[in-house]
C-alpha cells in the first residue's frame, strides 16, 4: 500500500492523479483550502478503492503552518512514500504588473510555499520515498504574456534540479513535473487547440513518471521538443516574437 500525501489536491491534475492512485488503494492524506471540497474529495476516493483517507485545510502561503500539516500526514500514514505537490494559480501579468502587492504575492503562492514544503519535506523524506511536484513548462523561458507566473515556476524547477541532485545518493526520488497547456476551470477563459491536454492524459503521465523515477517529465511528451527550440531562440530574436 503506497502512502501519499497530494498538496492542492482538488485542483484538477491532483484530482485525476489521486483517482488513479486510489484504484491501485492507496492511502491519500489530502490537503488543499478548502475544507468542504477536501470532505467530498476523500469520500468520492474512499469508493474508488482508496485504503483510507484523511484531509487537512491549510493555505500554502502559511508557510509556518507546514510543519504542522506534515506532522499529522506522518501520523496518520505512518510514513511517506510519495510526496505530490500540484497547488497553485494563473495570475494576470497585467494585474501583476499594476500591483508589486499582487505579484510578490503569485510569486509567493507558485513559488516560495513550494520551496519552502519542499525544504520541510527534504528532512522528513527517506530511502525508496518520491517528491513529485508540478512546474510548468512557463519555467523554461520568460514569456511577456505570463512572466511572473513563469519565474515562480522557474524557482521552483531549479531549486528541484538541484535538490534531485543532493538527495540521489540517499535513494529519495525527485521529480519535476512539467505540463504544457491543460483543459481545466483555471484554463476556462482560454481557446483550447491541438496543444491541449485533459487532467486525467497528465495525471496518467504522472504516475508514469514516478513508478520510472525520471528526474523531469513534460506533459504531454511533445512539450519536451517544443521547449527545446525555443529555449535555444537568441534573446535579440525570442523578443520580437509574440508569444
Amino acid at each position: 500500500m503506497q502512502r501519499i500525501i497530494i498538496i492542492g489536491a482538488y485542483s484538477s491534475i491532483a484530482e485525476a492523479a489521486a483517482r488513479e492512485y486510489a484504484r491501485r488503494g492507496a492511502a491519500l492524506f489530502l490537503v488543499g483550502r478548502n475544507q468542504r471540497r477536501l470532505d467530498t474529495l476523500a469520500a468520492d476516493l474512499q469508493v474508488r478503492g482508496a485504503a483510507k483517507t484523511a484531509v487537512f485545510s491549510l493555505d500554502v502561503n502559511e508557510i509556518a503552518k507546514h510543519s504542522v500539516m506534515l506532522d499529522a500526514a506522518q501520523a496518520f500514514l505512518g510514513g511517506l512514500d510519495i510526496v505530490l505537490i500540484s497547488h497553485g494559480t494563473l495570475p494576470s501579468q497585467t494585474d501583476c504588473d499594476a500591483s508589486l502587492d499582487a505579484a510578490l504575492h503569485e510569486f509567493t503562492t507558485n513559488g516560495t510555499s513550494t520551496i519552502a514544503l519542499v525544504h520541510e519535506l527534504a528532512l522528513r523524506l527517506k530511502n525508496g520515498s518520491t517528491l513529485a511536484v508540478i512546474s510548468s513548462v512557463a519555467g523554461d523561458r520568460g514569456r511577456a504574456s505570463n512572466y511572473l507566473y513563469g519565474a515562480a515556476k522557474a524557482a521552483v524547477s531549479a531549486y528541484l534540479s538541484g535538490l534531485g541532485q543532493r538527495l540521489n545518493p540517499n535513494g529519495i526520488h525527485v521529480l519535476t513535473i512539467k505540463p504544457g497547456f491543460v483543459d481545466t476551470p483555471m484554463t476556462s477563459a482560454f481557446k483550447k487547440g491541438v496543444l491541449w491536454a485533459k487532467p486525467e492524459q497528465v495525471a496518467r503521465g504522472i504516475v508514469r513518471a514516478v513508478n520510472r523515477r525520471k528526474s523531469v517529465t513534460y506533459l504531454p511528451w511533445f512539450w519536451w521538443p517544443i521547449m527545446t527550440v525555443i529555449k535555444h531562440i537568441p534573446e535579440f530574436a525570442f523578443r520580437r516574437i509574440k508569444l
